[in-house]
């Protein structure tokens, strides 16, 4: 299993969240979430300027063997997006914790940060899943 950075906040479906320097947050899916899909082959982006709720769906990851929703940490608006997936898909399968973002969010509620797991309590749910 790889390292999970610590400095990032997990959804129970396997999303993480960063929070950069500016309050932004940057959200893509867990390492452990691309290794159950597979060679990824396409995904398909939210719009920049496009509204998100907590939990709300929001992408979509495709693999070979099935297709994922991406679901968003917080909600806010969609200021960013990787753009570089569109053409590269499997980036996310390469770095699924640095170049494989998929977008960045302007949160409203920094509180809602408090409800994502930490590093421990994700690791301790893959094993309890049994991974």
């Amino acid at each position: 299993m790889s390292e999970i950075p610590g400095d990032l906040k997990f959804m129970k479906s396997h999303e993480w969240a960063r929070v950069e320097d500016d309050g932004t947050v940057t959200v893509g899916i867990s390492d452990h979430a691309q290794g159950l899909l597979g060679d990824l082959v396409y995904v398909e982006l939210p719009n920049v300027g496009d509204q998100v709720e907590a939990g709300g769906a929001c992408a979509v990851v495709e693999s070979v063997k099935a297709a994922s929703d991406v679901y968003s940490p917080v909600s806010g608006k969609i200021v960013a997006v990787n753009q570089a997936l569109t053409d590269k898909p499997e980036i996310i399968n390469e770095d699924a914790y640095g170049e494989g973002w998929i977008f960045v969010v302007k949160m409203d509620d920094a509180e809602q940060l408090n409800e994502l797991l930490s590093p421990d309590d994700y690791a301790a749910l893959l094993e309890e899943e049994g991974h």
